[in-house]
């Protein structure tokens, strides 16, 4: 006779629970190094942090975040694999801007009901993620929420450490007059400002299996492309001598925002729009929405995921190792320091008192690579 389980009258089924573990069990642990003890399924994951016996003074970064709105659009469509790998980019991207190598993250994905498959796609995205950037899975957790979340709702975070000598960190403080921004290019729109891109397409009737005649595919298919991975190419340019003095991640608020954040008080920079031609999904969802794009520059990317603040001698340089590494690098602008030109600046954000930025002239026309590119913007997560 079956045993009466009341948690499962609830609508929680921890048998498909511990399926889902089971299904991403190899993914996770390819993930792992020497480091990680104890492997899949305890309370909490072991790191080994011998190795910071090396450094003279470890300083911990930390960086936590989700992926936003981006998951409606891959429930629409059921197609789960690629979100871990933006959620990896969302947080350990984060580390990489004060000079930091990610150590390890863990994740929590909370849903309505426990879909084994699914689940296990969006973890071996994550997995995916923490290979490319060199960050162990060491622990996660899945949450089911029947009542509060539908039967194909989910939601998935994360959280990842990482490390840096203390005077290697990376930051506003090194930044100075003279200094080079050099913009990194985007796969497309990563992980900001979905709640726009569904507004827009919903207000078109357009559904997220339908055709997209722009681009051969569908537009489900063009807005869950993967959000692109910096940090292996950004620790290998920081390993030598780079002249790299801050780095930014384009997230949410744009360019202007994003890069004030990493410049000292009374300095400015006036990023040209005419050195590159934001992609063709920017352009085609600016249009459908009938805004201009620089309408847009407050929540899209707008080509443009990382920007690197370095000193002129090395801009070249630089930007040559990153086009090796196939991210289409350019100069954006000149850090200036004294009386600024009147306009509209973005000063600061996120609660940071820093420098001052505003995006200049109109943007190239379409159909090219940046103008003074190193490299082709490519596609995809690296």
């Amino acid at each position: 006779m079956a045993s009466h389980n009341p948690y499962t009258e609830a609508g929680v089924d921890t048998a498909a629970g511990d399926r889902a573990v089971e299904l991403m069990k190899s993914a996770v642990r390819r993930t792992h190094g020497p480091e990680v003890l104890g492997g899949v399924g305890g309370f909490a994951g072991l790191f080994d942090a011998t190795a910071l016996r090396a450094y003279t003074k470890p300083l911990l970064a930390t960086s936590t975040d989700g992926v936003g709105t981006k998951v409606a659009i891959a429930q629409a469509v059921d197609k789960h694999d690629t979100i871990g790998i933006d959620l990896v980019g969302m947080v350990v991207d984060d580390i990489v801007v004060v000079g930091a190598k990610p150590l390890f993250l863990t994740d929590y994905i909370a849903c309505g009901k426990v879909v084994p498959e699914r689940i296990a796609a969006i973890v071996a995205g994550i997995a995916r993620g923490c290979s490319e950037t060199g960050t162990a899975l060491v622990g996660g957790e899945t949450a089911e929420h029947p009542g509060l979340l539908g039967p194909d709702d989910y939601d998935v975070a994360g959280a990842a450490t990482g490390v840096v000598e203390a005077d290697k960190v990376l930051g506003a403080e090194r930044v100075a007059a003279g200094d080079v921004v050099l913009a990194l290019a985007s796969s497309g729109l990563h992980s900001n400002g979905y709640s726009l891109v569904r507004h827009i397409v919903a207000g078109r009737g357009i559904g997220y299996g339908d055709h997209a005649a722009d681009f051969g595919t569908t537009w489900g298919e063009v807005l869950l492309e993967p959000t692109r991975l910096y940090t292996a190419p950004l620790l290998r340019l920081l390993s030598g001598d780079a002249g790299v003095h801050a780095l930014s991640h384009v997230t949410g608020g744009g360019i202007a925002a994003n890069l004030a954040r990493v410049l000292p008080r009374g300095t400015w920079v006036d990023v040209d729009r005419a050195t590159w031609s934001p992609p063709p999904v920017f352009r085609v969802l600016a249009d459908l929405g009938d805004m201009p794009l620089a309408a847009t520059e407050s929540t899209w990317n707008l080509g443009v995921g990382f920007l690197a603040v370095v000193a002129a001698e090395h801009a070249d340089a630089a930007a040559a190792a990153l086009a090796a590494d196939g991210i289409a690098t350019w100069q954006v602008g000149v850090v200036r320091d004294g009386q600024r030109p009147d306009g509209d600046f973005e000063q600061g954000a996120k609660g940071v008192d820093g420098g001052a930025v505003r995006l200049v002239g109109a943007y190239a026309d379409s159909g090219g690579t940046p103008a003074g590119s190193t490299g082709s913007p490519g596609n995809g997560a690296e």
